[in-house]
């Protein structure tokens, strides 16, 4: 016990590995084992975080659990990691959703064992990002995530679909999304590689808070060019490599496609953490690297929010794919949270600042909550019906009632109805970005009016008007939500209530995390 409490966040981190690495004994006919192995190695994680929570200082500046260790020495680079209110809220949400996926996917009877390794894999790949406190291990951390969620799409993803490419040529849908989505990702990928290995060269360091305070403030020449230059390059390959992992506008086109394809489990943590750590990007580098140039370019940021918040909308309501309109709904309320971190670089350290901040990274952790849950919905209707086209469903309450309460449930939380995580979150942000960005505020609101519209029309065509008589009877009719499936959403309902009436146990951490680093 004092080996885990001292080594607590490398346990956190790297537990699932081991957990993978066991299961790849396991043997290969075993599923149920498999199964049951990965869910119960996934609860460990998530124990620890919610014992590490609980020995938390949120009143403490700086990192906290740090451990460090000799990893590349010839370049300076440490094993560094650490931990803040601000990546302990996403370490939290991390270890919250993977469970639940792992849970969601055992309806999987293909490749179970290669599956949940993956899976598992990919939680490492993500836990890694937020407790990276050296740049280089950042990185690696985040090119490990893409790897396995690029399979889980290309292997379990639909097998229905193709695309059509240039000259005629056509393919699977799903190697097309597996594809865009590794290609988009590493593209930007690489811009910010090359300014990480420029910050090292530099600094012969690549320790986060070193970096941190050297950086901002450097004024002399770099290979011949003026520091200014070389600072708004290096600004825009860290910001354009976050923003097509958010995504925003126009970056976004590889989101639909990969969550259309990907399993259901899949697009719960693609949405739920995988596109949270593009935002997590821009809190933790971009706005503490580049104040002044955030500052400059925070215009354009917020440009790029009310983009992806207006036209994720409009979108989104013109989908008759249930999937797509949930994946396009992501794209709008993530948009949400890039206006907060512009809010915040354009008027850094002021209260308002501060308000939107909070908002957004209240909101990255809500969204995970109920667009993990959304996209779980969608999978379950999916499985009874194998169809995901809003037209052929209709007038379903009567048969699934159960399902229809969870699923109105889960969709008001999404809208932001009162009462409700998703409400707080956006409020904070409308009410931080207002003073600072007027406009492009206001403009977003209309974006924010269509939000209850595409979630009206999601519920008016699976639920309500008349009955498509094809569900009601014979081969075809339609079954309720099973025990297991009302296990997968209960968590999620429940965080989702506690944070909408008292979101100040999570908003207390995450406004001290904030006030301490942007103050």
């Amino acid at each position: 016990m004092d080996f885990i409490s001292t080594h607590l966040l490398t346990t956190i981190l790297f537990f699932p590995v081991v957990a993978a690495l066991i299961i790849w004994f396991l043997p290969a006919d075993q599923s149920k084992a498999i199964r049951w192995t990965a869910l119960l190695a996934s609860l460990v994680p998530l124990g620890l975080t919610i014992w590490l929570w609980t020995m938390f200082d949120a009143g403490k500046a700086g990192y906290q659990f740090e451990e460090q260790y000799t990893w590349y020495a010839a370049i300076y680079s440490t094993f560094h990691v650490g931990i803040d209110g601000l990546s302990l809220s996403m370490v939290l949400l991390t270890t919250l959703l993977t469970p639940i996926a792992l849970l969601a996917s055992f309806g999987i009877t293909d490749k179970v064992k290669a599956y949940m390794m993956l899976f598992l894999f990919l939680e490492s790949g993500m836990l890694g990002v937020f407790l990276a406190m050296d740049l280089l291990i950042f990185f690696v951390f985040w090119e490990i995530g893409l790897v396995p969620m690029y399979f889980l799409i290309n292997q379990w993803g639909s097998p229905k679909g193709e695309r059509e490419l240039w000259g005629g040529m056509k393919v699977s849908a799903r190697n097309y999304a597996s594809l865009k989505f590794m290609v988009y990702t590493m593209a930007g990928s690489l811009g910010l590689l090359l300014a990480i290995q420029m910050l090292g060269v530099l600094f012969q360091n690549y320790d986060l808070q070193y970096i941190t305070a050297h950086w901002s403030t450097y004024t002399q020449d770099i290979a011949g060019l003026p520091a200014s230059t070389v600072k708004t390059v290096a600004f825009w390959a860290f910001t354009v490599a976050f923003a097509l992992k958010v995504p925003v506008w126009p970056f976004h086109t590889w989101l639909p496609d990969a969550h259309t394809e990907a399993p259901t489990a899949g697009s719960m943590i693609l949405a739920g953490v995988l596109l949270k750590l593009g935002a997590y990007g821009f809190l933790r580098l971009v706005l503490p690297f580049y104040p002044a140039e955030a500052q400059q370019y925070a215009g354009w940021l917020a440009f790029l929010a009310t983009m992806a918040i207006v036209f994720g909308a409009f979108a989104s309501y013109g989908q008759t794919d249930f999937k797509r309109l949930v994946a396009y709904s992501s794209v709008n309320h993530m948009g949400f949270v890039l206006l907060g971190i512009a809010a915040a670089a354009k008027a850094m350290g002021t209260p308002d600042a501060t308000i939107a901040l909070n908002g957004a990274v209240l909101q990255m952790f809500n969204h995970g909550l109920s667009a993990a849950g959304m996209f779980f919905l969608v999978g379950v209707i999916y499985e009874r019906t194998h169809t995901r086209n809003l037209e052929e469903f209709g007038g379903l309450f009567p048969l699934v009632p159960v399902y229809g309460g969870i699923l109105i449930f889960t969709s008001m939380a999404s809208l932001g109805l009162p009462g409700l995580n998703g409400f707080i979150s956006e409020f904070l942000v409308v009410r931080g970005s207002f003073p600072i960005l007027t406009v492009y505020t206001a403009i977003s609101m209309l974006g924010l009016l269509f939000t209850g519209a595409y979630i009206l029309k999601g519920i008016r065509k699976v639920l309500h008007g008349p009955l498509n008589e094809h569900w009601a009877h014979g081969e075809h009719k339609l079954t309720e939500i099973n025990t297991r499936e009302i296990l997968v959403m209960a968590p999620l309902m429940i965080l989702i209530l506690i944070l909408g009436i008292w979101p100040m146990w999570l908003l207390d951490v995450i406004n001290k995390a904030m006030v301490m680093l942007f103050s």
